[in-house]
């Protein structure tokens, strides 16, 4: 599994976002510019955040985008499943009806607990643990 690039620009841009001071609105060229992101795009990644509660909008002069959450309270899975959807590491794992081999599949379990473990370390990185080790 490899994540996509709206992905990888979504959670640099969050990352930046929480770095800036609490109530902030960042104009989207200064995104752009600082995540050297084309604004379409920008606009692409952030819509599934916005929708999601976890950024927030602000429209006409003086507008842009600002964090709608703590950076504390939003973890790296967050972000992830906004853009993705829910993890699954194989099609089996996505829902109980997926798979009808699962009761005797010898890797079932080796998917189950390597997702699980998974989820639970993207889950335990918040973005303001993030922020304060990154410099971009």
């Amino acid at each position: 599994m490899v994540i996509t690039r709206a992905t990888e620009y979504a959670i640099r841009t969050i990352i930046f976002l929480a770095r800036q001071p609490r109530e902030t609105i960042v104009l989207k060229k200064d995104i752009c510019r600082t995540q050297n992101v084309t604004p379409a795009f920008l606009t692409k990644i952030l819509q599934p955040l916005i929708k999601k509660g976890i950024v927030s909008s602000q429209r006409g002069v003086g507008g842009g985008f600002l964090l709608a959450r703590d950076p504390q309270d939003i973890s790296i899975l967050d972000l992830l499943e906004a853009q993705e959807g829910p993890l699954s590491l194989n099609h089996c794992l996505t829902d109980e009806n997926a798979c009808n081999r699962d009761a005797y599949c010898a890797a079932h379990q080796v998917w189950s607990e390597a997702q699980a473990a998974m989820i639970r370390v993207l889950k335990s990185r918040s973005i303001a643990q993030l922020a304060t080790m990154s410099e971009n």
